[in-house]
This record gives C-alpha cells, structure tokens and sequence, in this order.
C-alpha cells in the first residue's frame, strides 16, 4: 500500500487523538431535531435520523469508522479519481502560465534563474462550508470521512484545509481541531477569496446561494481559474430552477454555465444520500477566457432581498446585533 493511502489513523493514533480533546468539556446532548446546516438542501423525503450526540472520543471513532468503510468502497476510489484528475487538469494549466510568465520574465531581465517554481498540491488549499452536525447525523460524518480522505490522496496538508458550519458544536469544534484543520470563527456567507492561491471548494449538499456568492467573490478569469469545486451539480441547478429564478437570484451561476466543464460523482447505492447530485467542477482559462467583456464587468454583490427558500443561515447585520 503507498503512502498516499496509509490509514487516517495508525493503531494507537485514535487514542491518542482523543487524549487531544480529552481536556475540553465532555457533553452529551439529547436527540434532537437539529436546524438545517449553512445551507445545507434537504434531501428527498424525510432528514435522515440523527443521532444522540457523543463526546470527542466516541465521534472520532465513528469517523474512523466511516474513513474505513469509505476507504474501501467502489465509490471512493472512483470519486476521488474525478477530483484528482480536475485538480490535475487546473494545476497543469496553472503550471503553463507560471512558465509562459517566466519567460516573459526572462526575457526582460537578463541573468535570472530561469526556473520558475513548479506547483504541487502542498500549494493547494481547501476550504469547506455546510458540513453539518457530523456527530450526530450519520450523512455529515461520511461527508467529512470523504474529506480527510480527499486530503490525504491529493497530499494537502490538513493545516491547509479550513471548515466552516454554523451549527458546530463545541465538541465538534474540538474533534475537528485535533484532526489538524482550522475551523473558520466567521460566517463568510461563502464570500471567500481564493488570492491567487489554487483552492478546492468542498461544499456538498450547500444552498445555491452560497456557490453564488462565492463564484461573485473570485469573478474574473485568473481567480476562477484556480478555483475547483466539489458540490451541487450546476447543470442540475439550471435543469432544476426556472431560467428567471437563476437569472435574478442567483446571476453569476446562471453566468459562468459556459466557462466551466462539470464531472458528476459515481452514484452507488450504498451513498445515494451523501453524495446525490454532487459534481467536480473546474475553469479552464480558455473558456473563461471566451467569455464576453460585459459578462466581466457586472460585478454588483448578491442581496437575495426579494429570493424565497434562501437556504442558507446569513451572518448577522450591524442593525440586528446592536
């Protein structure tokens, strides 16, 4: 087995791990019905049942639990393909245009290196929105298993990933800490910024304004085209709303359709409830490159004043917090 796919966790490591969080407040919390996560859809039917929440320890076991199942199904192997191959596909473009400004370089400075820095995946951030209450709600935790499995197989380092659902608990805050990713403090309503960094979005199962807003928060084509995301398929998006609903509410998905190129992830009975309708999605920089001037130039932020069903939980206003 190669280092890429080593466990999760060594014998020993869970212990230890829950030796990580031992010190923080142990609860336990009855069950529930808990509100809908940062704008997490809900599926078809019913939520799925949750379950009562544990402490640190035994939410990490059943995460390794999970990793486990995960790691050994046709669904994994497969879906982490698909990403890989996005993550390949958007690294080697970023890589042709580090080298063609390299030689631009060059040419204007005599006497350089000449060598520009070649890119891997340890520059490669990660950042997640609408995990959910994975310790109590078994679809969430697969999602997260998913995740750290996503990170080990690309070799992203976990201190390069950062989580963000307003529903996290203090315990699992604390599990998530020991796991070594950064748990975000504010609500960026999915207004993050890539800064010129290469960044995989994994936001599965979030509300579509929380892709608008993110698509509005990178909107040109050099930001765009270091952006990967893992969610919502977007063609299910325009399939599934009225062309005047994607227009008004939600413009920028309704804008970037032709930049972009979608994978859907395999659907295998076993996770039709975790990962229905979730798709890879990249930005070559020629298809964005084609689109037009004016679709470039609107840039007004998203309000979703007169939007209905917004599915998403929005930071607090200045007014309501006074």
């Amino acid at each position: 087995m190669s280092a890429a796919w080593r466990p999760l966790w060594r014998a020993g490591d869970v212990s230890d791990m829950a030796a990580v969080v031992a010190a923080s407040e142990r609860w336990s919390a009855v069950a529930r019905r808990r509100k809908r996560a940062a704008g997490r859809r809900p599926r078809q039917g019913e939520e799925p049942q949750a379950e009562p929440e544990a402490d640190s320890e035994a939410v990490l076991r059943r995460l390794l639990e999970a990793e486990e199942d995960l790691r050994i199904s046709d669904f994994c192997s497969s879906a982490l393909e698909t990403i890989t191959e996005c993550l390949r596909k958007q690294l080697e473009q970023l890589q042709s245009l580090t080298e063609a400004l390299g030689r631009l370089h060059l040419g204007s400075s005599p006497g350089g290196s000449g060598e520009p820095l070649a890119l891997s995946t340890s520059n490669v951030k990660c950042v997640c929105y609408g995990l959910g209450t994975f310790a109590s709600c078994p679809a969430a935790r697969i999602q997260l298993a998913f995740l750290l499995l996503f990170l080990e197989k690309c070799q992203i380092p976990r201190s390069h990933c950062w989580v963000y659902d307003p529903l996290f608990s203090q315990t699992e805050v604390s599990v998530l800490t020991s796991l070594g990713v950064t748990v975000l403090s504010e609500n960026e309503e999915g207004k993050h910024s890539v800064q010129s960094q290469p960044t995989v979005f994994y936001m599965p199962h979030c509300g579509t304004a929380l892709y608008n807003n993110l698509l509005w928060s990178n909107w040109s084509a050099d930001a765009l085209s270091r952006v990967v995301i893992i969610g919502n398929s977007f063609q299910g998006l325009e399939e599934r709303l009225l062309a005047r609903i994607l227009q008004e509410n939600y413009s920028y998905i309704a804008k970037i359709l032709k930049g972009l190129e979608e994978f859907p992830l395999p659907q295998t009975p076993q996770y039709t409830d975790t990962f229905n309708d979730t798709s890879v999605h990249w930005f070559p920089l020629l298809k964005l490159e084609g689109l037009s001037e004016d679709l470039w130039a609107s840039r007004e932020e998203p309000d979703y004043q007169n939007c209905e069903d917004l599915e998403i939980i929005r930071k607090p206003t200045a007014t309501q917090l006074e």
